[in-house]
């Protein structure tokens, strides 16, 4: 049975309800909190503060479109996956496909692959072995390998974390095999952030059901990012993470502690940002003339987290085995946001601080951005990367069908709503 008319009518009452009850203050509230980020403490310690003056700008999407781009080439990362696999023997597969894209297009850089396949079994007798170095395929153009998860350190989110670990691997590697053949006068995208987050973060809690600090993929991941941002400091090269659906609270959450503020309605840090960068709903003249404009933040530098800690000497992650080449506060995050009203959509853009701590490094990754933002919904060459690299349903399949000993761990949402579970 499906939504009858009454029941329709009952549920736009219930929503013009709540529509009306929402106050029309929001953004006088988001505006006020905004110039506490010039610099955010938190029981005495800088959890954000300003690079720069802190200000909102806005730029016509027509006149940057036109504008001449300052790079002469644009590459970007990304990784299609099968989503984890679960078997009724008790083992997990997840493969990773990665690709470097580039515009303009270069079909060698485009051809050269790195697929990973991540297992996992919590048996000590499982006969997965892990292989050591790449085999080769396509004429040296592709690469493989099977790595192994050690057997007892994930008893929870085993999905998330087969994923999570093979996804980093493979993108962090083909990152590494390609680095020496892109352009140095190029600009480099991460889809995404740009340090493996969510790993960290399973590294640095105490858990007996998530035991990942010590294994030797993830050491191997973290060491891979250090040495992708050394190459970009190193060499001057423009990296950024572009990260679609920013999911980060700290702002909020460290405003509703230290300020005592109760009166704050959002819950995610991109909620504060879109409120602050757009103009109040009701307000629709305004709205209407900022459609053809992208709104945009200062830089941001968030100091003392784990992205310049895990190289410190009393780091909880991986036990002084991470080499850099920098002081470490040049490993730290700096971000700014960008607003794409005729999306009504929020960005974050990423960089590490090594690069962004000059100020025409800064200028020139904010030109770029906001020039691909107003020539594409994202930018060209992050959809061309996550063209070449996606791992389609009947890609999926076919991979399942190649498992011929080992049956796929069903259950009852497998057959009811299908192939569709997403993990990125």
């Amino acid at each position: 049975m499906t939504l009858e008319p009454v029941h329709m009518k009952a549920i736009s009452s219930l929503a013009s309800s709540i529509d009306t009850s929402i106050t029309e203050d929001e953004p006088d509230i988001a505006i006020n909190l905004f110039s506490l980020l010039q610099e955010l403490t938190f029981q005495g310690d800088t959890v954000l503060k300003a690079l720069e003056k802190l200000n909102r700008s806005k730029v016509s999407m027509d006149e940057m479109s036109l504008s001449r781009d300052n790079f002469s080439t644009t590459y970007s990362c990304d990784s299609g996956s099968t989503n984890p696999i679960a078997f009724d023997n008790g083992t997990f597969v997840d493969f990773c496909h990665c690709a470097v894209a580039s515009t303009p297009t270069d079909p060698e850089i485009h051809r050269k692959r790195t697929i990973v396949a991540a297992t996992y079994s919590p048996s000590m007798y499982s006969g997965i072995h892990a292989e050591h170095s790449w085999t080769y395929f396509d004429e040296g153009m592709g690469r493989k390998k099977i790595i192994k998860i050690q057997p007892g350190l994930l008893n929870k989110r085993t999905r998330r974390m087969v994923h999570d670990i093979a996804l980093y691997y493979a993108e962090s590697e083909h990152i590494l095999w390609m680095m020496e053949e892109l352009d140095r006068e190029g600009f480099f995208i991460m889809d995404g952030p740009i340090y493996p987050k969510q790993l960290m973060y399973w590294m640095v809690v105490d858990s007996d059901d998530i035991q990942i600090r010590d294994d030797p993929n993830t050491k191997k991941i973290l060491q891979n990012y250090v040495d992708i941002v050394d190459h970009h400091i190193e060499n001057s090269i423009p990296l950024i993470g572009f990260v679609k659906n920013p999911e980060d609270m700290q702002i909020m959450r460290t405003i509703r502690r230290e300020k005592k503020r109760s009166d704050i309605p959002w819950l995610l840090d991109a909620q504060f940002f879109k409120c602050v960068l757009s103009p109040p709903i009701h307000r629709q003249q305004e709205n209407s003339k900022l459609k053809g404009h992208i709104t945009y933040t200062s830089w941001f530098l968030q100091p003392n987290q784990f992205y310049e800690n895990m190289l410190k000497e009393n780091s909880p992650l991986v036990d002084k085995s991470i080499t850099h080449k920098f002081p470490c506060e040049y490993y730290a995050l700096t971000f700014f946001m960008v607003y794409v009203p005729s999306m009504n959509t929020i960005f974050k853009i990423e960089a590490p601080y090594g690069l962004t701590r000059n100020e025409g490094m800064r200028d020139m990754i904010k030109t770029k951005v906001l020039h691909d933002l107003s020539v594409n919904k994202i930018p060209l060459t992050l959809s061309k990367a996550d063209s070449i690299a996606k791992i389609r349903l009947a890609e999926r399949k076919q991979i399942i069908r190649d498992f011929r000993s080992m049956r796929v761990d069903t259950e009852y949402n497998d057959i009811r709503w299908s192939e569709t579970d997403e993990y990125r």
